[in-house]
């Protein structure tokens, strides 16, 4: 029997092909995660011992927490796509931002700091919506139209105000605060965008499975506290700039010689944990009570013996949303998902072979 050559009957199998492929990827990656947390014993925080371990618990905010860009939510993680909706997709229109900050997870037992350099991220999808017919925009949606990054906690002052104020419907040049240019992504030309953001935020359970060590064992004790991609740091330029005036001495060897009375926690909301040197002509400033202060020091000093959880060379610290149970169930249905994705692929191989050697007996 022979077939005749149709462009689109092509492309539909070629597509096939490529996203059955795509699927099996995906699945076998699952299948992997799902292994590896189901082959790794949970441990208590307060139990904990230098070497591979698996921690599921409660995520807490440390020093510093991120501002979502679609809905302006607190969290440590978000991966944030913008994309055009309905239509193939275009690598050159689309705008892709990751960030994590590092953080702590606490159980009954306690908690432990968790740097998330090189992490590989299971993450929930809390928003996932498109313009609407008309044009008009997504109900959830917030752009952020402030910093990228927050302190962990408001004061009360703050937490009035941010209830009291009117929020100002955010305009589409807030986009350019992602990284690009509103026009880049249509604004104003009516064409219908996807939005997406996946997140994990305070509040929420996560397995962990990485090592815990020393902190004074990391690597680069600097930047674990960030994800790669996060920050200028991993510009070689940037990198070889702070190698360059290291060699030559500029850098100052310690916090204090560097910021002076900025490098004292609390200064710069005005609640010093020691006296700063300041003008004889400036207003003292108030100095925090104890515990302010301990808190403070809690916050951004870390003991070298502490243990945190941290990726190893060979072992990139994995995060996934949910108890183990569920972090293991989600990863086995994206390999069931998988194999169907393998059927799809064989199949629409063997239409495209039908199809480019002209039927079947020929």
């Amino acid at each position: 029997m022979e077939i005749g050559f149709i462009p689109q009957v092509v492309f539909v199998a070629g597509a096939g092909v490529i996203g059955g492929i795509w699927l099996l990827v995906r699945g076998m990656r699952g299948y992997q995660t799902a292994t590896q947390i189901g082959d790794t014993a949970t441990a208590r925080i307060a139990t904990l011992a230098a070497g591979e371990v698996q921690v599921s618990s409660v995520i807490e905010p440390a020093e510093l927490t991120l501002v979502s860009p679609l809905q302006s939510t607190r969290c440590v993680y978000y991966r944030t796509t913008i994309d055009r909706a309905g239509e193939y997709p275009d690598l050159s229109d689309e705008l892709m931002e990751e960030r994590a900050v590092g953080f702590r997870i606490r159980d009954a037992s306690g908690d432990v700091r968790v740097f998330p350099r090189g992490a590989r991220w299971d993450a929930p999808t809390r928003y996932d919506d498109s313009t609407g017919m008309m044009g008009d925009e997504p109900p959830g949606l917030s752009l952020r139209t402030g910093p990228a990054i927050s302190g962990p906690e408001l004061d009360r002052e703050a937490a009035i105000a941010a209830l009291t104020t009117v929020p100002r419907t955010p305009e589409f040049d807030a986009l350019a605060i992602l990284g690009g240019s509103s026009n880049r992504y249509g604004v104003g030309s009516g064409r219908r965008r996807r939005y997406r953001e996946d997140r994990l935020e305070p509040g929420d359970a996560v397995t962990i499975v990485g090592r815990a060590l020393p902190f004074t064992d990391l690597a680069d004790p600097a930047e674990a506290d960030i994800a790669e991609g996060s920050l200028a740091a991993d510009d070689p330029e940037v990198t070889g700039d702070i190698a360059e005036a290291r060699e030559a001495g500029l850098l100052a060897d310690s916090p204090e010689d560097a910021w002076g009375n900025a490098a004292i926690p609390g200064f710069g909301i005005g609640r010093p944990t020691r006296a700063p040197e300041l003008d004889p002509a400036a207003s003292a400033l108030p100095l925090a009570q104890p515990d302010e202060a301990m808190r403070s020091a809690r916050r951004f000093e870390i003991a070298p013996e502490t243990l945190v959880l941290a990726s190893a060379p060979d072992q990139p610290l994995l995060i996934a949303y949910g108890v183990p149970q569920a972090a293991v169930g989600r990863q086995q249905g994206r390999f069931i998902v998988g194999l169907l994705g393998a059927v799809l692929a064989i199949g629409s191989a063997m239409a495209l072979a039908l199809i480019v050697t002209g039927g079947i007996g020929r």
